[in-house]
């Protein structure tokens, strides 16, 4: 249920001061008022006078003392001097993070000078309806006569459908007890405009890189099922994403590659710790802000055999090709029904 707070009124100071002379205990009193007898306590001991006697009257203008001297004071007021200097470089069309960022370069040592850009927007926007606000607001670089909300709300770009969450894949995919379960993600290279999509098993380690045209839907339908059907149909039973765009169209994958399609939640990487830690060791092969467009698939596939027979620590310095192939023995030798 929500539990709203209001501060004490002059009639519950007034019923305090009273049933507190009367002789009330601070539990009876707080049931009648409906308050803890915690609230109460802290009013009597922030309020009651060097005479040890609370006065109703007295408390209730220490309290509005203290809630307005706990409020900060405004910079931004009309007539003062900082006041004209922002106006100033607002109607010179600098945005409220320039004329921020300006001030603390120029006032470095003088804080009272220095303001922050929200405050400049809270300004702008808190003006009361007039010529001088329609004025500035059109100095803005967006212009909106209303502030939109800083939250970003709903996401209205394409959302994935039939999205499957992570939550919901086999628990037996975060212990790494079993292969076949991969984690997928895209290296982008410069400007975004090219990319190169990136397989890693859970359980070995193994990587696989795919050339793709882009970071775009097609481009990953057609990388990411190439990679995963090039294993054994037991090895890729699960796939793991982020929720990037590009696998909008992860329905199709699944139908070409008969491998489920799982997607972490936005902001977890914690999620793919696998993915963010291989793409720090492709990093040494493909530095950021390279065009990842000119590299072809034989120079990926050599790139990813390096990775693959490299040994690793937590793999007991085996390689994770070794690995993976121990693993492929394996299950190619269970009984029929046993994964």
């Amino acid at each position: 249920m929500k539990r709203t707070y209001h501060h004490l009124s002059h009639m519950d100071r007034a019923t305090l001061m009273l049933m507190r002379d009367q002789g009330y205990s601070l539990r009876v009193i707080g049931t009648k008022l409906c308050r803890a007898p915690s609230t109460l306590s802290r009013e009597l001991r922030r309020h009651t006078g060097e005479d040890r006697i609370y006065d109703a009257g007295q408390a209730a203008k220490k309290a509005l003392v203290a809630r307005t001297r706990c409020r900060p004071r405004r910079k931004l007021i009309e007539g003062t001097d900082l006041y004209a200097v922002v106006l100033d470089m607002l109607r010179n069309r600098w945005s409220p993070q320039q004329i921020s960022g300006t001030l603390k370069v120029m006032f470095s040592n003088y804080p009272q000078y220095q303001v922050s850009h929200e405050t400049v927007y809270k300004t702008v926007y808190a003006m009361p309806y007039g010529q001088l606000r329609k004025e500035l607001i059109a100095c803005l670089r967006q212009g909106h006569t209303r502030r939109r909300p800083r939250s970003g709300g709903v996401d209205r770009r394409q959302q994935i459908p039939d999205l499957v969450s992570i939550h919901l894949r086999p628990p037996e995919v975060d212990e790494r007890i079993l292969p076949g379960h991969w984690k997928g993600d895209l290296i982008k290279g410069a400007f975004n405009h090219s990319a190169v999509g990136t397989l890693v098993e859970r359980v070995s380690g193994l990587v696989f890189l795919s050339k793709m045209d882009g970071a775009t839907a097609t481009a990953a339908v057609q990388g990411f099922s190439a990679a995963l059907n090039q294993v054994p149909l037991e090895m890729r039973q699960t796939f793991t994403y982020d929720q990037g765009r590009e696998l909008v169209r992860h329905a199709e994958i699944t139908q070409r590659t008969g491998t489920a399609i799982y997607f972490a939640d936005p902001h977890s990487p914690w999620q793919r710790a696998i993915n963010e830690n291989t793409n720090g060791l492709l990093r040494q092969y493909m530095s950021k802000g390279t065009d990842l467009s000119v590299l072809s698939q034989d120079e990926l596939d050599s790139i990813a055999f390096q990775l693959n027979t490299r040994p690793r620590k937590r793999l007991g310095f085996k390689a994770p090709l070794e690995v993976f192939m121990d693993s492929l023995k394996r299950t190619q030798c269970a009984p029929p029904g046993v994964h």
